[in-house]
């Protein structure tokens, strides 16, 4: 039969009695009458000495086994005498019962770690959770033993402590695999904001004030009609692909993508001081890779292409939009509305920005030119500012024109369409031009055009003036000084049959 000592102390919790003390009879009887004498070695040359609770700690001191048999002596007679209770113990089933159990603990409580939603009366319990559980298995083991019952108390701490760093260990690695799956539709920023805070999720939205840059690509309706749909494909990818890095050097926002636009923030999810500044930079950067794209579309025999970039900054809401099974992560407001319709008036490698972008960036930043607009929805005019560079510490600029109008030898006549957004409305109107460059031209017409519509172009050849098959759309950017009936155009899209006409006039 085996019982766990419950020690009253080391060596000197017992009166000794040193052998010489025996020998020369200076022991008095009384010391030994009646009680019970043990007969042992305590020195160190003995070799009879272990550890026990009270070694201690830092450098242990091991007790003679003479005292440990006086203190299992010691508790017997506590025991019997004086009631003092024997330290108990569970059984076998119950102490494996009791080792799962806290391992399964440890395991739910660090599951659960990864929601971080409720209130802040409960988020410390909540962050902290495994450390209380590990606390209250002390104090209990602790109050047990003072029940008179030893209750494992390493193993279920090893229990708790494993099952945890194994949960953790797999919701970290379950999340390196989302953040590689949904890193490729959202971004990391939008990614973090779901695994780390799942309460994020929750459908709603804050007011902020946040900068949008719109951006799309001049005439690619018209390409998309002529080019195979595998090309087009391919050249979206490439453009977007490479607009995509341009957006994340700046700490961009990628919101979606809509064809061959792209909705970008700056301000959410996370919030600075310098949105304004870094959106203008990553618009001016945007329009320099663009470059590149279009060496990679000739490299694998596509068109050059030309984008055009709003920029509005104000009050909108941002957050979750949707439902329960779908929602989606956005922003909200006329300000959005807004920058769509800047980006409307641009023309291709142009960039404009709303006055409010401009007084929240608050930087060196060089204006090319402005422009007054009636946008639609909103009451009164607003005031557009072409943007060429932006100084310290982005020091970007747009690459400058070359583009210089000739006169034609003979004027080139055509027939043209006022477009109502991507449809033509209207009469046809007549018209000639009488200079021209590789994207722009002067058009004289009778019929009054408004600054920034957009037109469908008809050239007419030959003696029969017969319509030259493809399509050209331009965009009215000014009128021409001192001539009312003489405008500048810019064009959008150019067909390649179109653009070996105008290439054999220019």
């Amino acid at each position: 039969y085996q019982i766990l000592i419950n020690y009253r102390g080391g060596i000197d919790r017992f009166q000794q009695v040193g052998v010489m003390e025996v020998l020369e009879n200076r022991v008095a009887p009384e010391l030994v009458r009646d009680r019970i004498v043990l007969i042992g070695n305590i020195a160190e040359s003995g070799k009879d000495l272990f550890y026990t609770p009270f070694s201690g700690l830092g450098t242990p001191k091991r007790t003679p086994g003479v005292a440990i048999h006086a203190n299992l002596i010691s508790h017997i007679l506590g025991a019997a005498l004086d009631q003092r209770s024997l330290i108990q113990t569970l059984p076998d089933w119950a102490e494996y019962l009791w080792i799962v159990g806290w391992t399964a603990i440890g395991g739910v409580l660090c599951w659960q770690q990864r929601l971080t939603s409720g209130s802040n009366q409960l988020l410390f319990l909540k962050r902290f959770r495994l450390v209380v559980a590990g606390g209250v298995l002390l104090l209990g083991v602790y109050g047990a033993f003072l029940l008179g019952w030893w209750i494992p108390l390493v193993p279920a701490l090893m229990g708790l402590a494993g099952s945890a760093f194994s949960v953790t260990g797999y919701l970290a690695h379950s999340a390196g695999e989302m953040r590689k799956t949904f890193g490729r539709y959202l971004t990391d920023e939008v990614v973090s904001n779901l695994l780390e805070t799942p309460s994020g999720l929750q459908l709603g939205g804050e007011r902020r004030k946040v900068t949008v840059l719109m951006s799309d690509l001049r005439g690619f309706s018209a390409v998309s009609e002529w080019l195979p749909p595998e090309k087009v494909v391919t050249l979206l990818n490439l453009y977007l692909g490479a607009m995509a890095e341009v957006v994340d050097d700046y700490k961009g926002t990628i919101n979606e993508f809509i064809g061959d636009g792209i909705f970008v923030m700056f301000g959410a999810p996370v919030s600075r001081e310098d949105d304004a500044q870094r959106a203008i930079a990553c618009a001016i950067a945007m329009q320099c890779a663009m470059a590149t794209v279009n060496e990679q579309n000739q490299q694998v025999g596509l068109p050059a292409i030309e984008m055009g970039i709003g920029i509005n900054t104000g009050e909108v809401v941002v957050g979750n939009v949707g439902s329960q099974k779908r929602a989606k992560y956005t922003v909200i407001g006329n300000h959005v509305n807004l920058a769509a319709r800047i980006e409307s008036y641009t023309v291709g490698g142009q960039i404009l920005i709303s006055e409010d972008t401009l007084k929240d960036a608050n930087c060196e930043v060089r204006i090319d030119g402005q422009i007054q607009v009636e946008p639609k929805g909103i009451r009164a005019p607003i005031t557009l500012y072409e943007v060429g560079s932006i100084g310290v510490p982005y020091s970007l600029e747009l690459p400058q024109a070359t583009d210089i109008l000739l006169p034609l030898e003979q004027a080139v006549s055509l027939e043209y369409t006022v477009l109502e957004g991507k449809h033509a409305v209207g009469n046809l109107f007549q018209g000639v031009l009488i200079r021209l460059s590789n994207s722009s031209a002067e058009l004289q017409t009778e019929h009054a055009l408004e600054l920034l519509s957009n037109l469908k172009l008809h050239l007419q050849t030959g003696r029969d003036r017969v319509s030259t098959s493809g399509d050209l759309y331009a965009k009215v950017v000014k009128k021409v000084a001192d001539q009312e009936d003489h405008f500048l155009i810019r064009f959008t899209s150019v067909s390649p049959e179109i653009a070996i006409v105008l290439a054999s006039l220019h």
